[in-house]
């Protein structure tokens, strides 16, 4: 309150009409040339108002006035540091969500595959037991000439002990040989296959596929090429079960 009194009178003060120094030379020769300056009237003396008070009344208000809106942060920094932390929360909740999501996808695609695995290779010791058995049936058909099969001659008077023709011999043969085949169907249908490379003109040497028990030159023949198979391959589902054992050509 004292301060503001003081300002007000201090502006009332300076709109009075204050005469010093400044006045026409001529009024100021005329002055001291009647009077001395130590007879002037008081009102004609110069008087002097210091501003500071305003000044720091102003700084102050100016303070004040630049203080009041920065309270106003200060009442918002709480809801916005959790504003920020609900955010933070909601992101790491987000990841996790989708992290759970994509592992458990990756546990159905691997569990189907172990199931789907399982079906396909659940016969495979049985399987590999089961091959030696075909493999003896083979080579029983293997060791039956084709001579001994078909009667050599067409003439119906030719006496049967001159023909090297046995019918019971031939019989048997095609009973064993329907057997290995309804068999090799039945083992095919459960993905047992058999291969054999030698076949036609031969494959190329495939060290997945087959077992190079030896190489020798043979004429006609490229290089890498299999041209005779000691023992046939077996695979179960694409997975080979066993390699085929095979002689390759190498004329180099």
């Amino acid at each position: 309150m004292i301060r503001r009194t003081l300002l007000r009178h201090g502006q009332a003060a300076k709109q009075r009409p204050v005469y010093h120094q400044s006045r026409p030379a001529s009024i100021t020769h005329n002055l001291s040339r009647r009077t001395p300056s130590a007879s002037l009237p008081p009102w004609i003396s110069p008087r002097y108002y210091s501003a500071a008070p305003e000044a720091a009344s102003s700084s102050s208000e100016t303070t004040n006035i630049d203080q009041a809106p920065s309270e106003a942060p200060s009442v918002e920094d709480p809801i916005k540091k959790e504003l920020e932390s609900k955010t933070r929360e909601i992101i790491d909740l987000k990841d996790r969500y989708l992290r759970s999501v994509a592992d458990f996808r990756n546990l159905q695609d691997r569990t189907k595959r172990d199931i789907q695995s399982a079906r396909d290779f659940a016969i495979q010791k049985f399987a590999g037991d089961l091959i030696e058995s075909v493999d003896n049936l083979d080579r029983a058909l293997s060791t039956v000439p084709a001579s001994k099969l078909a009667p050599q001659s067409s003439d119906p008077d030719t006496p049967p002990e001159d023909q090297s023709y046995n019918k019971d011999l031939a019989n048997l043969y095609d009973g064993l040989k329907m057997t290995e085949s309804i068999l090799m169907a039945t083992l095919k249908k459960h993905g047992l296959e058999r291969f054999d490379p030698s076949e036609g003109e031969g494959e190329m040497f495939n060290p997945n596929l087959h077992e190079a028990t030896f190489q020798t030159k043979v004429e006609g023949k490229e290089d890498g090429k299999v041209f005779m198979t000691q023992q046939k391959g077996f695979t179960l589902n694409g997975r080979v079960l066993r390699a085929a054992k095979v002689g390759v050509v190498k004329n180099s």
